[in-house]
């Protein structure tokens, strides 16, 4: 135990000596990127938690690196977006959850075996028997419906994570955002919701999940922007402790979880108990901005056009200990997406770069309380209304490893797909399509909400073969620093990987720019939809 105790402290002198020698060795452009990283994830801002003073630090930061690069302010006077939230905090030791049979009530021990969600305004009493809906998935139009057959009126439907292979992943990853699950079960009648995770599948351990579940969680102040309206209860259960819902129902969660780890369809049934919930809360509102700047273009017709560069500001703050860490830093997640834009900006500005179209240089705010900044953006653009023609996003792209293959999310969906082949190739990488479908990365950051208000949308990471030695660093980068204190600055980063993704994506961006025809989805693109929905593309 000691040798491997040394061992776990060797490790990390060499992970901070590696990360400055790489800084030491780097060119001056990989060194400027690594500055902001090195302000933006340093232990005074606290890690940026959404309205949090070192948040605030941050978008001040951003937008003066942004005016000294000539950026134009994008937000009326200035460069700050202002956002109304309600921040909402549970008093867990004043709350409740318990599961009644016939044979009595069991309470729920939460934070060890559920927590609950204060992303909502929540009831502060429910009693709701329970229906599993198996992946809680309603697509007709593609032949696939959970919900259908299920009488969920005043019920509270229990669902695990994931969905059937037989459902493309864009699609597959679509119906499961929180708001069109949502939207499906509300239709139905459910009352509230209770998810399991994929314990095969999550990128969070459930031990690291809850270190931060009494921080306050936000929805927007303004309740037409509210991801999921008329949902009062949600609540997640732990895996590991999932077999007491099932208990009598003639399955398994282990039988369960075996299914959806070969991605079939599951079994939908009445679950014989219910569920009793006594919530009590403090809500307050919450301030925090998006940063926007703008190089205006320079066509007279294409420059009252945009393409946006979106990447998030925010990151967790401080919350529960590891190792005795308490600040969650957000060096990879995502200052080095923030980075990139501000190395974006420099370059435009050192080049006298003139794009026929402008350039929306968008820092959003919210982004790990649920996309909520690019949200606000999309449906209150600082730009007219219906002129943003793309966007391009950047969120902890990682560069851990030399920069030889870029991994696209949407790649397929749209034209931007087929321009970025050559744009990578000229930067000596090679494009892949998304490898993990069942990770829903395409439905997890900024551009889905970009999508949804039908502009054609890329996101970026940096990346790997599989089962190769790097696919092995991702692996472990995710296990142990994704949402957690050691994504700090001690970590070991390749600079010129990440200065050589700026670089493809700054020609990417300019290229969008100059293009004289508008990005369009592909008509067989299932986000077509939302096109068409608007009316305004093809």
């Amino acid at each position: 135990m000691n040798r491997l105790r040394s061992f776990g402290i060797g490790c990390t002198f060499l992970a901070l000596a590696f990360a400055m020698s790489c800084a030491k060795g780097a060119s001056p452009a990989a060194r400027a990127w690594w500055s902001h990283v090195e302000y933006l994830a340093s232990d005074r801002l606290e890690g940026r938690d959404t309205g949090s003073e070192g948040y605030r630090q941050a978008a001040a930061y951003v937008g003066d690196q942004f005016r000294s690069f000539g950026v134009l302010p994008g937000a009326g006077d200035g460069f700050l977006q202002p956002i109304e939230f309600v921040s909402r905090r549970l008093r867990e030791a004043e709350s409740s959850l318990e599961l009644i049979r016939s044979s009595g009530m069991e309470p729920v021990a939460l934070g060890e075996e559920a927590t609950i969600s204060m992303s909502l305004d929540p009831a502060p009493d429910l009693e709701a028997s329970l229906v599993f809906t198996g992946y809680g998935l309603s697509l007709p139009e593609a032949g696939y419906d959970d919900l259908a057959g299920l009488d969920l009126r005043g019920k509270v439907a229990v669902y695990v994570s994931g969905g059937p292979a037989s459902l493309p992943g864009p699609l597959r990853a679509h119906a499961q955002a929180s708001e069109e699950r949502w939207k499906a079960m509300q239709a139905a009648g459910a009352a509230g919701l209770i998810s399991i995770s994929n314990p095969n599948h999550t990128d969070v351990p459930w031990a690291r999940a809850i270190r931060n579940r009494l921080n306050p969680r936000l929805t927007m102040a303004d309740e037409a922007l509210r991801k999921r309206p008329g949902l009062r209860f949600n609540a997640s259960f732990n895996p590991a402790h999932a077999e007491r819902l099932f208990q009598g129902s003639g399955y398994t969660f282990a039988g369960l979880l075996e299914r959806a780890d070969r991605e079939v369809q599951l079994p939908r049934f009445e679950l014989p108990v219910s569920i009793r919930a006594h919530i009590a809360f403090d809500a307050k509102p919450l301030e925090s901005s998006n940063v926007v700047g703008i190089i205006p273009g320079s066509d007279p017709d294409l420059k009252n056009e945009f393409v946006v560069l979106s990447a998030h500001l925010d990151h967790l703050g401080v919350g529960g200990a590891i190792d005795g860490d308490s600040i969650y830093n957000g060096a990879m997640d995502n200052a080095s997406g923030i980075a990139t834009l501000i190395e974006i900006a420099r370059t435009a500005h050192e080049r006298h770069a003139t794009p026929r179209r402008s350039l929306v240089l968008l820092a959003v705010t919210g982004e790990e309380k649920g996309l909520l900044g690019s949200r606000y953006f999309a449906v209150h653009p600082t730009v007219a209304t219906g002129q943003i023609v793309a966007d391009v996003n950047m969120d902890m792209f990682l560069p851990l490893v030399p920069f030889k293959i870029l991994t696209v999310y949407g790649l397929k969906e749209s034209d931007l797909g087929d321009m970025i082949v050559p744009v990578a190739k000229r930067h000596g990488a090679r494009v892949q399509d998304d490898p993990e479908p069942q990770r829903r990365i395409f439905v997890r950051s900024d551009q889905y909400n970009f999508i949804r208000a039908s502009v054609p949308a890329l996101s970026f990471k940096i990346g790997y073969e599989k089962d190769s030695p790097e696919a092995a660093i991702f692996r472990a980068w995710t296990r142990e620093r994704y949402h957690a204190p050691s994504d700090d600055l001690k970590q070991p980063v390749d600079l010129e990987a990440a200065f050589a993704f700026t670089e493809m994506l700054y020609d990417f961006s300019m290229e969008v720019a100059n293009r004289p025809q508008r990005p369009h989805w592909k008509q067989e693109s299932f986000f077509t939809r939302f096109a068409a929905a608007a009316g305004d593309r093809p």
